[in-house]
């Protein structure tokens, strides 16, 4: 299809009509709101994401840690997906106090059993591990994907009910005018 044929609904054409040319302006909208805004967001996502996860690694240190109440295996296994249950654990924060509290780990570890835990700055543990940088890539591109999905669904499918809401007009106005001229075309008696 050559581009005179495509770009018909933009030049003069006795055959144009007021909805063609609402049409094509429409689909121009749609597609370059759709394409900026998912690119945009994408990338404001990307980038909050990024900022995120590196915080994360700037603010969470392994410290070891001893625990404080035995771990039954498999009794309570129920807490994490990977088969993790809560125990009590004894750390140092990093104004030297001692500290006391609750955390997944491993099942079948006995009372003073050293592990490794994580910490941000202020001594409070945190649930995991932070997110390593190539994870974080990964992480930050899938919800990147999702921003921009979530932007260009609902603007695709605003353009789509106006393109069918103009053709249910040009349908609606093709039958106005077959009722005029359709009497004409009638059959001939000879």
């Amino acid at each position: 299809m050559n581009t005179t044929r495509r770009m018909w609904r933009w030049r003069s054409n006795p055959l144009r009509r007021r909805e063609d040319v609402v049409e094509a302006w429409v689909v121009l909208a749609v597609w370059v709101i759709a394409v900026v805004g998912s690119v945009l967001a994408g990338l404001v996502t990307a980038h909050a994401a990024e900022q995120r996860f590196a915080e994360q690694r700037a603010h969470r240190h392994a410290v070891r840690a001893v625990l404080v109440t035995d771990v039954p295996h498999g009794a309570a296994a129920k807490w994490a997906a990977d088969g993790r249950t809560q125990g009590s654990v004894r750390w140092t924060a990093p104004d030297g106090t001692s500290r006391t509290g609750r955390t997944l780990v491993a099942g079948g570890l006995e009372t003073g059993a050293l592990i490794t835990v994580w910490q941000d700055d202020q001594g409070r543990l945190m649930p995991s591990a932070p997110t390593s940088r190539s994870e974080g890539h990964v992480v930050a591109a899938l919800f990147a994907g999702a921003a921009a999905l979530a932007v260009a669904a609902p603007v695709l499918g605003a353009g789509a009910v106006a393109r069918a809401r103009l053709d249910r007009r040009r349908i609606a106005q093709w039958g106005q005018e077959w009722d005029l001229v359709g009497p004409r075309w009638g059959p001939k008696a000879g």
